[in-house]
């Protein structure tokens, strides 16, 4: 087993939450060679860990596996992945799956590890702190790692704002989107729609509404702030129904270009949330009418 290294400090989020853990916590063999292994950096054959079983994370995109392996192969790797140990020469991992794989894909059969002694609360803990810290998380990974946090480790959301290092109101923003409609969320996660479409939509209360609303955004490319109009006049029709008829999809733009070329005039397109709306041909007097009129007929 090759020489310990120097300790490496915890991220932001594990350090608030973990404290170090006592040596009565340790397992007897464990114990026996606790100066050389515990809280330091060691190499660690592949074939000797095992993964989490507590990662809330269940998709790993493998076009960035790979491209993460032939870094590896590069360069080696260059954060040590965090461990466990669970039983004499046996490891579980607690967080770097991704780092992990793609050792294993990159043809390593050793790799860095930060040793720690967790029981399987802080298990837990740690695998959801990490996968917040990440940066390519969608929305909704993000939400459903703050709910198991309040919910199975007994945070307040006041807590979970001050471990994690956000805002209440940003933890707040995350947890409303569970609200949403299962398919509205999928659409999240697949980048169909943004936080942004999200927040917006989440003020309608009726589920069906939600769905027409996010069909009619995938549909027309709507903008969020686009959505945003929609969602208010879809909550206040009779306020709002002078400015019904200004949500512009792709092709209606397309049919304005079409018509000003074909006739030299301006022509509005406008639609409503259903769908219907009203095209507007603009023209400066009578002879100039029945000059459009002679184009169209």
């Amino acid at each position: 087993m090759a020489k310990a290294t120097k300790k490496l400090a915890l991220g932001r989020g594990l350090s608030a939450i973990l404290k170090t853990a006592s040596e009565s916590e340790i397992d007897e063999t464990f114990a026996k060679n606790r100066a050389a292994v515990v809280d330091t950096i060691i190499e660690v054959e592949l074939d000797k860990i095992v993964v989490n079983p507590f990662q809330p994370r269940t998709y790993f995109n493998e076009e960035s596996l790979v491209e993460l392996a032939n870094s590896i192969k590069e360069l080696g790797v260059i954060q040590p992945i965090t461990i466990r140990k669970i039983a004499h020469n046996q490891f579980q991992l607690v967080s770097g799956e991704r780092r992990l794989r793609a050792s294993k894909m990159s043809g390593l059969t050793a790799i860095p590890a930060y040793i720690r002694t967790a029981n399987d609360h802080e298990m837990l803990m740690m695998a959801l702190v990490e996968n917040i810290q990440r940066k390519d998380l969608d929305p909704i990974e993000v939400a459903l790692c703050y709910q198991r946090l309040i919910e199975e480790i007994s945070l307040t959301q006041e807590q979970l704002s001050q471990r994690v290092g956000k805002d209440r109101s940003t933890v707040t923003n995350y947890l409303r989107l569970l609200k949403l409609d299962p398919i509205i969320q999928t659409g999240m996660r697949d980048g169909f729609i943004s936080m942004g479409h999200g927040r917006a939509i989440i003020n309608i209360e009726n589920q069906e509404d939600q769905l027409a609303i996010y069909e009619q955004i995938v549909r027309q490319k709507l903008s969020v702030r686009q959505t945003e109009a929609l969602v208010k006049n879809y909550k206040n029709p009779k306020q709002n129904k002078a400015q019904s008829l200004i949500v512009k999809s792709p092709l209606a733009k397309q049919i304005e270009s079409d018509f000003k070329m074909v006739l030299g005039k301006a022509v509005s397109v406008k639609a409503n949330h259903e769908g219907k709306g009203k095209i507007e041909i603009k023209f400066s007097n009578e002879a100039d009418l029945e000059r459009i009129k002679k184009l169209l007929l």
